[in-house]
């Protein structure tokens, strides 16, 4: 059995993930934004739209014990009309989509597999290594895309980086919760699904690295993702933003 650890797991998605991973048999370690958002004692608070709060959390992660499998599953996206912008200065969105699970990465020991949840809307996506920030323009749905393809890319070099470790990304469709409405048709077991299965699988399908899954099948999607120069400058752009270092 393995120690996991699954990011934004107090609800939704990130809860059923936890669950299946706990009825396995496994040791999850729980996430939650606040202490009155976490229920239990096998539980890490961060807020990941704050530097210092990440870097605290992984601390406390390492304190319950080195995972040997994080769920990046965390994720945010406005509804403001405006260009939300954090305490540290970065464009919100970016910083807890694909900034904050960087981060966490580089913190903690390298584990055997890490799986990001991502989304299929990076389709429209597009990295802009001049403007990561959205400072020319932004809207809701734009910075949202563009953050999820941005992690995603970083899954991508992060399998590059360490083949030993099975780095990949995950649609888990268009699913029922309090952040993508409740008007969305897949209920929150179906989308917890695949990331649980990437998380621990032994099945052939699963032991890959590098790859964009949906339903368990391994599909292609936008083209900058797999682009190794643009993944390698994304890496380096997000470390120094983050101050962060990798092995």
């Amino acid at each position: 059995m393995s120690r996991i650890l699954v990011t934004g797991s107090n609800d939704g998605i990130g809860a059923e993930i936890a669950r299946v991973l706990t009825a396995q048999g496994h040791d999850v370690i729980r996430h939650a934004r606040s202490a009155e958002r976490a229920d239990g004692s096998q539980y890490v608070v961060g807020e990941l739209s704050s530097l210092g709060s990440t870097r605290e959390m992984a601390a406390d992660v390492l304190r319950l014990g080195a995972p040997e499998v994080v769920v990046h599953n965390a994720g945010w996206g406005s509804k403001d009309e405006s260009r939300p912008v954090t305490e540290d200065g970065f464009e919100k969105t970016f910083q807890i989509n694909a900034l904050a699970p960087l981060l966490l990465t580089a913190l903690l020991p390298k584990p055997r597999r890490i799986v990001f949840v991502s989304s299929d809307s990076i389709v429209r996506g597009r990295i802009r290594l001049d403007d990561l920030q959205h400072e020319q323009e932004w809207s809701q749905d734009a910075a949202y895309a563009d953050s999820k393809l941005a992690m995603t890319a970083l899954a991508f070099a992060l399998a590059r980086r360490w083949p030993e470790v099975f780095s990949n990304a995950v649609h888990p469709g268009w699913v029922s919760t309090k952040m993508s409405g409740y008007a969305a048709p897949l209920t929150v077991a179906q989308g917890a699904d695949t990331p649980a299965w990437l998380a621990v699988s032994d099945e052939p399908a699963a032991l890959v690295t590098g790859a964009f899954f949906q339903d368990r099948k391994a599909i292609e999607v936008n083209p900058q993702a797999y682009d190794p120069w643009l993944q390698d400058a994304l890496l380096a752009r997000c470390l120094e933003l983050c101050s962060a270092e990798l092995d």
